[in-house]
């Protein structure tokens, strides 16, 4: 299909109007019915970071080194605050990102080079273990760059089985990755266990904090339990973590950092190669919305640690009302033991997936899981405000379900 571009221009008013009459058919996600793709905190926050945003509209972040300090100022103080907030070592070193995706692929890209430089093998193929929960960004790093990735089995509790993971490293293995938390089911892979198996095999251990990086170190500071899973753990090598999730900064944003200078120079792209001269770069892309890094800065000074303590407070105390209300409805368990935001119940006497159906009807975007099957949420703020509108229309749902004839769902777990 082909589409002319307009021969005259259209007026300012008309055009915002269309775009708003085409948004009407999107999900609900203001009214917390995506499960998501969209993080709120509070609408101050909210607001600091669409303000900063647009500060920086035009900024290209590609010239922060050269044309516009102040935005690469804002990055080295972002990636500095956290540095400390995952307790890097000195010598540690941390580069922005345009989203998790980009930061895993850095990694694996880093840790390819460093492995090849060790093995004194420029063209080693090497392989990627991990648990079959591991995000596929991992699969697309690997894809790019001619490397295998194994996946082993999560055990009967849905966590991480260390013995697998272990059986799968070969002499080709250059890297362990672990999850804090894993997609699937919410929980936080064991760290420190990998950081055991990686130190004694000589293996980079990376963790993929993306959803949990900026939200984890507060819920620890509120009181409640999370293990271990940034560089105080000796066998850590890199850790990724995206502050457009849990961070509540504005897209694109987030981070990547290493343990030390040696294996961070990796990451850095450096070539000599045209008339121009010299491209430096820490991105696989080139250029990039400065707003992302300037939304950032803003959010985290505007926040500091008591605001997302505040923030990993109600968060919490809403998922804790959330998980009571799955168990208290008959016919419903959760998948594993969650440690986040990441909650995924499904039933043994039912197809959960005929559920979501049902609720798809009425607005809620299903998010699922096929491996058990189960309906799948990622929550923030947006969500708490509806949540007893919600348990109401899963349990309605339950109901139609349990009075039909055993139908097939149409739905398929798909993101």
């Amino acid at each position: 299909m082909r589409i002319s571009l307009p021969a005259a221009g259209r007026p300012t008013e008309d055009l915002l109007a269309e775009m708003r009459a085409m948004k009407s058919g999107d999900a609900d996600w203001q009214g917390g019915k995506v499960p998501l793709y969209v993080f709120k905190a509070e609408d101050s926050v909210t607001e600091i970071g669409k303000a900063a945003f647009f500060e920086y509209f035009s900024e290209n972040a590609l010239g922060g080194g050269r044309a516009f300090p102040s935005v690469k100022r804002m990055e080295d103080d972002v990636v500095a605050m956290a540095l400390g907030l995952f307790n890097a070592p000195d010598g540690g070193r941390g580069f922005m990102s345009t989203g998790g995706t980009e930061s895993i692929v850095l990694a694996v890209q880093a840790c390819r080079d460093w492995s090849r430089k060790q093995r004194g093998d420029a063209g080693h193929r090497g392989n990627i273990v991990a648990s079959e929960t591991l995000h596929p960004a991992f699969n697309k790093g690997a894809k790019l760059m001619d490397l295998d990735v194994r996946r082993a089995p999560v055990g009967p509790d849905l966590r991480m089985d260390l013995a697998a993971v272990e059986a799968l490293i070969d002499d080709n293995t250059i890297m362990l990755v672990g999850s804090a938390p894993n997609f699937p089911y919410g929980m936080i892979d064991p760290i420190a266990a990998l950081g055991e198996i990686a130190t004694r095999r000589g293996l980079w251990l990376h963790v993929d904090a993306c959803v949990g990086g900026y939200l984890a170190p507060f819920v620890r500071m509120i009181g409640r339990p999370i293990p271990d899973f940034d560089f105080v753990v000796p066998g850590v090598s890199s850790l990724s973590a995206d502050l457009h999730k849990f961070g509540f900064c504005p897209k694109p944003a987030s981070t990547v950092f290493y343990r030390d200078a040696d294996k961070a120079q990796h990451h850095i792209f450096d070539a000599d190669v045209w008339p121009n001269g010299r491209f430096v770069t820490t991105t696989i892309v080139g250029t990039r919305p400065a707003g992302g890094a300037a939304g950032a800065w803003a959010v985290l000074n505007h926040l500091g640690v008591d605001g997302f303590k505040r923030i990993a407070t109600n968060l919490m105390r809403f998922i804790d009302d959330y998980k009571d209300g799955i168990r208290a409805t008959p016919g419903l368990h959760i998948h594993g033991a969650p440690d986040l935001s990441i909650v995924a119940y499904g039933s043994d006497e039912f197809d959960i997936f005929r559920v979501a159906e049902v609720m798809g009807a009425k607005g809620w975007l299903p998010g699922l899981v096929q491996r058990p099957k189960g309906i799948h949420r990622m929550m923030s703020m947006f969500h708490a405000p509806v949540l007893d509108q919600y348990l109401d229309d899963m349990r309605a749902a339950i109901g139609v379900v349990r009075q039909e004839a055993p139908t097939k769902a149409k739905i398929k777990a798909n993101y």
